[in-house]
């Protein structure tokens, strides 16, 4: 069974490497090549939730619980896209200002406050998460919840790497 986790997981990121690499080699003017399109990150929700999903091999009676954890992924996942399309909307009115005149004009109060919103939105998204979760998990047995464990694990450790390479990409641009 672990087989077919580590198999599904190795899919899902070779398919999403991909998606990223073919959209790394379009650079368009209105786009950072950097950027996954609509349709892209899509997929790789669909490919996420598949792998989730296959990776549990839930019983027909827990697939009736299974609509309300798929609503609240899809629902964190376009939460998260509004979250970063409003990042790069304050980003992209700074890219013309210098590094300097970035920092004199930076308010420190109204970035708090944004902060503060975004992690509020992201603190409601997982709530609505665990709800959507708890009464599934319940109806797992102990392989399943194995299963969900190394899936949680393998997903976080890759975010982390995600963010690692992230901040080295931005001070590689300062």
């Amino acid at each position: 069974m672990m087989k077919i986790v580590v198999f599904g997981t190795t899919a899902l990121f070779l398919t999403a490497s991909s998606i990223a690499s073919a959209q790394n080699s379009q650079t368009s003017a209105s786009t950072s090549p950097d950027r996954l399109n609509a349709a892209d990150r899509n997929n790789l929700t669909d490919m996420r939730i598949d792998l989730i999903k296959a990776a549990l091999q839930l019983t027909p009676e827990q697939e009736k619980l299974w609509p309300s954890v798929e609503s609240a992924i899809r629902a964190r996942a376009e939460d998260r896209k509004a979250r970063v399309a409003k990042i790069q909307e304050t980003v992209g009115r700074r890219v013309d200002e210098s590094r300097v005149d970035a920092m004199r004009n930076r308010d420190p109060i109204a970035f708090l406050q944004r902060r503060s919103e975004a992690l509020a939105q992201r603190s409601a998204d997982l709530d609505k998460l665990a709800e959507a979760w708890q009464p599934l998990y319940k109806t797992l047995n102990p392989e399943q919840r194995q299963r969900m464990a190394a899936l949680a694990i393998f997903v976080l450790h890759d975010m982390s790497d995600v963010v690692e390479r992230r901040r080295a990409q931005l001070e590689d641009e300062d």
